[in-house]
């Protein structure tokens, strides 16, 4: 007798900025063989759009106009994620200071977000996906079988991402890369569209103090808990 496959689920991770969500979806992409979508990856990529085009913020036409042009994808390459703009690999440009300091204003805009949250439900139709963000687990899949929230300092967060940033030989300081964090948390949980909320189902994990295996090793028995649920309620 065959064995019954385990179902696959959605599991949406939100939380701020730099608290290390993409790490988290992208180690357990591969783990569970689940395709990763970098959520925030697409709205840097709108940013970067709007930003070379000049596309004026305030109009609804121009934004409506520059929505039409623009195309994203995902493709691995040599094991990573690489974000791609019409078919131009923009991974590293759209992670540059330039592009985070508009990306939480351009993420406030409803067509932006509407337009985001579509592709973003298309591409998880199939389950088996792992999506991380600020609103997955409240507006685009509120029905996802797992659901995290996760946060940790702003003092952490900071260091991480200045670590980020050196190693990209990239210059920004501690004090500007905070400040930039502490804005985006503003605009990212005050926007009347999809703001960044924990769902009140979702698993809270506050990682200031936990190495990145630890964090991996507490969600995989999350995931593991949660398809055996999935599991024994399908056969009622």
């Amino acid at each position: 007798m065959s064995k019954t496959p385990s179902p696959k689920i959605i599991i949406a991770i939100d939380g701020y900025s730099a608290c290390g969500k993409s790490t988290l979806a992208k180690d357990l992409s591969k783990k569970l063989g689940y395709a990763y979508i970098d959520t925030g990856a697409m709205y840097r990529a709108v940013t970067l759009f709007f930003l070379r085009n000049e596309v004026d913020f305030d109009s609804k036409t121009a934004v409506a106009t520059a929505l039409n042009k623009i195309t994203i994808g995902f493709v691995n390459v040599k094991g990573k994620n690489r974000t791609l703009l019409n078919g131009e690999d923009v991974e590293e440009e759209i992670r540059k200071m330039y592009v985070s300091q508009k990306v939480s204003p351009v993420a406030t805009i409803s067509a932006v977000r509407r337009a985001m949250v579509a592709q973003q439900q298309k591409m998880g139709e199939q389950k088996g996906v792992i999506l991380d963000g600020r609103d997955i687990g409240t507006v685009v899949f509120p029905k996802a079988e797992l659901k995290l929230f996760i946060t940790a300092s702003p003092d952490i967060r900071t260091q991480r991402r200045f670590e980020e940033v050196q190693a990209k030989n990239q210059v920004s300081t501690f004090e500007e890369i905070k400040a930039n964090l502490l804005e985006r948390d503003h605009i990212d949980s005050s926007r009347a569209d999809s703001p960044l909320k924990q769902a009140s189902d979702a698993v809270v994990i506050d990682n200031s103090n936990l190495s990145k295996q630890e964090q991996l090793g507490m969600v995989k028995a999350l995931v593991k808990e949660r398809i055996k649920q999935v599991k024994k309620s399908s056969k009622r």
